[in-house]
């Protein structure tokens, strides 16, 4: 047995370098974009790169504790942790402190000296741990006729697993981390080996649910923004402010773009909420087409990475959690430079490491230090 396989003491040895520098290089290329998309006299946003830098090694403090416990503990207590997410997003209706119409962060500490946390950031990771738990438990796919795939009854346990919290989100309303979650789903989910006749089911069921959800599930705002979407040019003053000065600003960037702090659409205040949802046209703006494929190439990397990870895991539970983890980066990186690129509609989804955010910046470095954590461990024996 080699020393690497037989020291777990050893275990930084196995340090997945190329994970860890894409991660860091990411940080802190937002952490530079934060500073200028904050720069402009705002009062309460001048100084978030700093809070960022805080969350960013708060954060990285997680992940290395995440990274230092063998992963195989988190499946024995998975659902014990899903039950604890539950409990969290229900407290939400009871302790939660609306914020633009939304119910989506508990206070602690108080308003003025404590901090605020949101249970649906959390729920991402917790859903990956729990549905990977479940195919772990269940590997065998089902035999006898019409064999060679699950049907729908074997997809029961999973959607429920993910349906509860996706319906609690739902509520608060959050539809952008509702799509992350059920993102995930259908991601780790494809690995089940489905009957395409299920699949065909699936998606004549949703054909069919389509017009309720639109009617009774999605709420005005919601509407007006998936009908801005498809007319981008109506109401460019109100639903479609936000997609509009995006997409000017992308634009402006050209080639090479303006320079480092010098983008009009920020400057002269037209990006709203630059800070958590539309960073990328700031970045856009000021580095150009080139730079936002550097950007875009990082968060490809990030998310191969991921999947040979996946591929390269000990065991099964290891092999889902990877996938659900970079399930969540993709996306999140996807909706995000979707939504603000006008090839999808706005949703309110935070770009990973990029924009400011405690709870999203903590959730996606404990998601790192899960794969590092299979990574690191995916020649140990025992």
């Amino acid at each position: 047995m080699s020393s690497r396989v037989a020291l777990p003491s050893r275990a930084r040895d196995n340090i997945d370098w190329p994970l860890l520098i894409v991660v860091a290089l990411i940080a802190v290329v937002g952490v530079v974009n934060l500073y200028s998309a904050t720069s402009v006299a705002r009062a309460g946003i001048s100084d978030l790169y700093v809070t960022q830098i805080y969350w960013l090694v708060a954060g990285g403090i997680a992940a290395t504790v995440v990274a230092s416990i063998d992963y195989r503990h988190f499946e024995r207590l998975a659902y014990l942790i899903y039950g604890a997410g539950i409990v969290l997003l229900l407290l939400v209706f009871i302790l939660g402190r609306d914020i633009h119409g939304a119910s989506r962060w508990i206070d602690i500490g108080g308003k003025d000296r404590g901090f605020r946390f949101q249970p649906s950031e959390f729920m991402k990771i917790i859903l990956a741990v729990s549905l990977a738990k479940y195919l772990h438990d269940d590997p065998k796919l089902p035999t006898g006729p019409g064999g060679g795939g699950r049907g729908i009854k074997d997809l029961i346990g999973p959607a429920i697993i993910a349906g509860i919290p996706f319906a609690l989100v739902a509520k608060q309303p959050d539809l952008g981390t509702g799509l992350i979650l059920l993102g995930i789903f259908v991601s780790i989910i494809s690995l089940a080996k489905i009957r395409w006749q299920s699949l065909a089911s699936l998606a004549l069921t949703f054909a069919v649910a389509a017009p309720l959800i639109w009617n009774y599930a999605l709420h005005d705002y919601q509407k007006k923004r998936f009908i801005s979407f498809i007319n981008p040019e109506l109401d460019i003053r109100g639903a479609n402010w936000h997609a509009h000065h995006a997409r000017v600003a992308i634009g402006d960037g050209g080639l090479w773009g303006a320079g480092y702090m010098k983008g009009t659409q920020n400057h002269y205040l037209f990006i709203p909420e630059q800070q958590t949802d539309f960073p990328f046209p700031v970045f856009a703006e000021e580095w150009g087409f080139v730079g936002c494929v550097v950007l875009v190439c990082l968060y490809a990397f990030l998310v191969i990475w991921g999947i040979r990870i996946a591929a390269s895991a000990r065991d099964r539970f290891g092999a889902v959690l990877a996938i659900g983890v970079t399930a969540m980066i993709f996306w999140h990186a996807f909706f995000n430079i979707g939504m603000v690129t006008g090839v999808l509609p706005v949703v309110g989804v935070t770009l990973p490491l990029f924009s400011y955010g405690g709870s999203s910046v903590t959730t996606i470095l404990i998601g790192i230090g899960l794969l590092m954590n299979v990574s690191m461990r995916r020649n140990v024996v025992g």
